[in-house]
């Protein structure tokens, strides 16, 4: 092997005078606009390069209140690779950061609107399914898809992938909700009008900040049979305690990331939130079709509103870190 690289020697990653970063916080966003309004306001200016990140998004942000930022690039695939590159990278100790994953997503005209943001505790996978065609499912069935290793689908799988379903410390989400609950929420001329073609609320109310469940799909569902589908598989791979409210491509991905980490003791997988914002609803109202609610989702107007409500929602979280430390660095605060 020497041969083969000239006779040189590997240079290490990190010299031996250079300490690790020690962020109190580390956001976690999938694409440059999530990032973005972090990145302004908390005037993230110092780049450090991280080896294995996404090309499109190759270095962490971070200020002097040591406070951090990282983009996947989005889908399940590039979070599960960036988060494990940080999670393993020796140019930081993040054995006592918290981990915040802040980023759009669908959401469920019965749990809340356009710019609603929404602090999870399980997150389910709704990739992971076996699948048939619905037209050439039993006439039974409500449609084509069903648990791995079941007869039908309302039964539940035995979850032998172990990425199935995860559950977020309650502790921190209850915190995190706290802290944020009170927010004021921004909504766009498009998104106000929009919201009022639904006949009943939360979808025809303001934005709000709430609590409720997120399932992750590379596969981007639209349409009120999958939206139903996904209500139902969030109940079964919860038995019944979670609610189906926002949808996106990437958290079960990036918790799995984070868990192998903590297994090493790198990170604690109990100090992670995840809050997601509705830029889009994920079934029409009534008199709109299903296929004009996914190709023309823009038209909504709740992706800036998300954006900017993302940003308002989580940074009481992370100014409260931050400002109290000596207490956070220990653990969740218990009030």
């Amino acid at each position: 092997m020497a041969g083969l690289l000239g006779g040189l020697a590997a240079a290490p990653l990190v010299s031996a005078a250079e300490k690790p970063i020690t962020p109190k916080v580390m956001l976690i966003t999938m694409f440059g606009p999530e990032a973005k309004t972090w990145i302004e306001q908390l005037k993230l200016d110092k780049k450090v390069s991280v080896e294995g990140l996404s090309a499109e998004y190759p270095d962490v942000l971070c200020n002097e209140a040591q406070v951090c930022l990282m983009t996947t690039a989005m889908g399940h695939t590039n979070a599960a690779a960036s988060t494990m590159a940080l999670a393993f990278s020796p140019k930081f100790d993040l054995r006592r950061t918290y981990f915040l994953v802040a980023g759009i997503a669908g959401i469920n005209p019965h749990e809340g609107t356009l710019g609603t943001t929404a602090w999870a505790h399980y997150l389910v996978n709704f990739g992971i399914q076996w699948e048939l065609d619905a037209r050439e499912a039993p006439a039974e069935w409500k449609g084509g898809y069903l648990g791995i290793n079941t007869r039908n689908p309302s039964q539940k799988p035995p979850l032998d992938y172990k990425t199935e379903v995860f559950e977020v410390n309650q502790q921190l989400m209850e915190k995190a909700y706290a802290l944020s609950k009170d927010a004021k929420l921004i909504e766009s001329s498009e998104s106000t009008a929009w919201r009022k073609n639904y006949s009943y609320a939360p979808a025809n109310q303001p934005p709000v900040v709430t609590r409720c469940d997120t399932v992750a799909s590379d596969t981007w569902f639209s349409g009120t049979l999958l939206s139903q589908r996904a209500e139902e598989w969030t109940r079964t791979l919860t038995d019944g305690k979670g609610r189906y409210c926002t949808t996106q491509q990437e958290d079960n991905a990036t918790y799995e990331a984070l868990l192998r980490a903590s297994r090493t003791g790198r990170v604690d997988i109990q100090r992670l939130a995840v809050v997601r914002g509705g830029s889009d609803f994920d079934r029409p109202y009534e008199g709109y079709t299903d296929v004009e609610n996914l190709i023309d989702y823009a038209k909504q107007g709740g992706f800036e509103p998300a954006l900017e409500n993302l940003f308002r929602t989580g940074n009481p979280l992370v100014q409260d870190i931050v400002k109290n430390w000596s207490t956070w660095e220990k653990g969740v605060p218990s009030s």
